[in-house]
């Protein structure tokens, strides 16, 4: 019984998507920084709430820029020599913003960070769907969200007790976890941009044919709102917690929960959801997700933290994977970098505003005032969803119609073939 359900969870997707699962869980494994990061400014350097949530938005802002760059490259350069640049520029920068003491270096040096650690994502995305065929792709994006959040439970735990010993120890390990994932791609993984992938669609190319896509960018809008709110957990709820006299070891305990419970429930995500409406699905994870968050102005003591996280985990591991499946579907093959990072364009900009409005509204109307706004904001996302359903499932069967009647092959002709979960 056991084996037909890992067969059924994680047999049959292509070598390549286990590569970069590999190299997605090394990352993850090491990503210590962005977790513990206002706390570090706050705590350790002495800035102010507002001075953290606006390092933590520069960040963002430069991940705004990295992930347009980033999926122009992945079309016209190859997936694969921008994965390269990415992970290997970010790994730089992650240690000189270790090193950095002036706040206006701080602030220029997680910019460039963000810049180079964003222009990753379109590029891996776009492999992944590149190599997966479609109705495998719910179950690849979950089983790479259950990696993410391997790796986000042990960084969260790990974390909080390396920031006691010296905080310098978070940004040397996520480098170094960078620059392995670097290594993966570079002596496991071949190009598997479609051929012809890097020309101009005909009615306008570059970022036009997405710009003028109102069905995908109303999409991507929506996506803004539900990570407004999600996005909280890294900016305004370690303060928050700190405020209530919690030590940066316990939020990474109360944090990783997140990840922990997202690994042991993950993998049941695409057989819970099968069969049922993606649109509503989609509403459904921005709902719970909103109550999750809204619930933590309640929230005072660990325990309580603790149960606004379970709550807030359950809508993002119903959302997400329909979520990424959903830019797939959306997405002609020949510009599908674009189309991705002009998605990943709204994570930047949530993670921008994100703290700098949480900010705002803490320090002028309180943190009951922000958690209450977080749940109002899942509502309305969830509201627009099925709203736009019935148009943006129309679209999708055009896509899916005009993908079978051309069939693009890619680059790496051996990429498609089967292989097992234990590859």
């Amino acid at each position: 019984m056991v084996r037909g359900w890992l067969r059924e969870t994680a047999g049959g997707l292509p070598k390549t998507f286990w590569y970069l699962w590999c190299g997605t869980l090394v990352n993850r494994l090491g990503g210590f920084v962005l977790i513990f990061l206002t706390v570090y400014l706050t705590k350790e350097r002495g800035f102010s709430d507002i001075q953290a949530g606006l390092v933590v938005g520069l960040w963002s802002a430069g991940g705004g820029v990295g992930t347009m760059v980033g999926g122009v490259l992945a079309d016209r350069w190859g997936r694969r020599p921008t994965l390269l640049l990415a992970h290997v520029g970010g790994a730089s920068m992650m240690l000189l913003l270790g090193f950095s003491r002036p706040f206006l270096m701080i602030a220029g040096v997680a910019f460039a960070l963000g810049a180079f650690a964003e222009a990753a994502r379109p590029a891996f995305a776009a492999m992944m769907v590149d190599v997966v065929p479609d109705r495998d792709r719910v179950r690849a994006f979950s089983l790479n969200y259950w990696a993410i959040n391997l790796g986000f439970a042990f960084s969260a735990i790990v974390g909080g007790f390396a920031a006691h010993l010296d905080y310098l120890l978070l940004f040397v390990v996520d480098a170094s976890a960078t620059l392995l994932t670097a290594a993966i791609v570079l002596t496991k993984v071949r190009e598997t941009r479609p051929i012809g992938g890097h020309l101009a669609m005909p009615g306008g190319g570059g970022l036009r044919v997405v710009l003028r896509d109102r069905v995908f960018l109303l999409f991507t809008f929506v996506n803004l709102l539900a990570a407004m709110v999600f996005l909280q957990h890294i900016s305004m709820l370690p303060i928050a917690m700190t405020d209530d006299g919690l030590s940066s070891s316990t939020f990474g305990w109360v944090i990783a929960l997140n990840g922990v419970l997202i690994v042991l429930g993950q993998l049941f995500i695409p057989k819970l959801i099968g069969g049922h409406s993606r649109t509503r699905v989609l509403a459904v994870g921005a709902i719970v997700q909103g109550v999750g968050f809204g619930l933590t102005a309640f929230a005072g003591s660990a325990w309580l933290y603790a149960m606004t996280v379970l709550v807030w985990t359950l809508g993002e591991m119903v959302y997400s994977p329909s979520n990424a499946a959903t830019i797939a579907d959306l997405a002609p093959a020949s510009v599908r970098g674009r189309y991705q990072g002009v998605f990943a364009l709204s994570w930047s900009i949530a993670g921008f505003t994100a703290p700098v409005a949480g900010g705002f509204v803490r320090d002028q109307l309180g943190n009951t005032a922000l958690w209450v706004g977080c749940a109002l904001i899942g509502f309305l996302a969830a509201a627009i969803t099925l709203a736009a359903g019935p148009s943006r499932e129309r679209r999708a069967a055009e896509i899916a119609a005009a993908r079978r009647a051309v069939q693009p092959t890619s680059v790496m002709s051996d990429t498609l073939a089967p292989t097992s979960a234990a590859s």
